[in-house]
C-alpha cells in the first residue's frame, strides 16, 4: 500500500471512527494478510497511571483484523455481514511509548469467507492481536471474537 493510500485510510478513519483518529490510532501498513496499526501513547489517550488507556489499547488492537476483514469480504464480491461478538484482553505491562498492534493470519480469513460462501451459515473465527512496546515486550494481548454471515436475497 502507497502512502497515499495509507493517508487516505487514516483521513478517512477520522469520519468513520473518530474517536480512534484523536486517540492517535493509525494504520501504519496494511497487505492482503497482514496490518500494523500504532498508537503513541500522550496525554490525549493515557489513564491516570501515565500509560496508555485500556480503550485505545482496545481500538488499536481491533483494528487490524477487522480491516482485513473488511476488505477480503470487499473483494469476494459477495454482501457478507461481520459482528464483533466477544472480546478478551490481557495487560502485561505499562503501555507508553509506541505500541504496535499486528495481525498477520490473513489466510485465516480467507477459509472463513470461502466456509461461510460454500455452507451458507454463520461462521466465526478468533482474531489475536499483541501490543508490543519499542523494546519489543508484549503490553497486552487482545482476542476478538468475529461472525460473519452471508446476506442471501430474499425472494417475494
Amino acid at each position: 500500500m502507497s502512502k497515499l493510500d495509507l493517508i487516505m485510510k487514516n483521513t478517512f478513519s477520522f469520519f468513520v471512527l473518530p474517536l480512534a483518529y484523536i486517540s492517535g490510532i493509525r494504520v501504519q501498513s496494511i497487505e492482503d494478510n497482514k496490518c500494523v496499526v500504532r498508537v503513541k501513547h500522550r496525554w490525549i489517550n493515557q489513564n491516570p497511571f501515565k500509560s496508555l488507556y485500556w480503550a485505545v489499547q482496545g481500538m488499536a488492537a481491533e483494528m487490524p483484523g477487522g480491516l482485513i476483514l473488511q476488505n477480503k469480504i470487499k473483494k469476494s464480491g459477495h454482501s457478507i455481514a461481520m459482528l464483533l461478538i466477544g472480546s478478551t484482553s490481557k495487560f502485561t505491562k505499562k503501555a507508553t511509548g509506541k505500541i504496535l498492534f499486528i495481525y498477520d493470519q490473513g489466510k485465516d480469513l480467507d477459509q472463513l469467507i470461502n466456509d461461510a460462501l460454500d455452507t451458507k451459515l454463520p461462521q466465526k473465527i478468533s482474531i489475536n492481536t499483541k501490543g508490543i512496546d519499542e523494546k519489543g515486550d508484549i503490553v497486552s494481548e487482545f482476542s476478538f471474537e468475529w461472525s460473519i454471515k452471508l446476506r442471501l436475497n430474499k425472494k417475494s
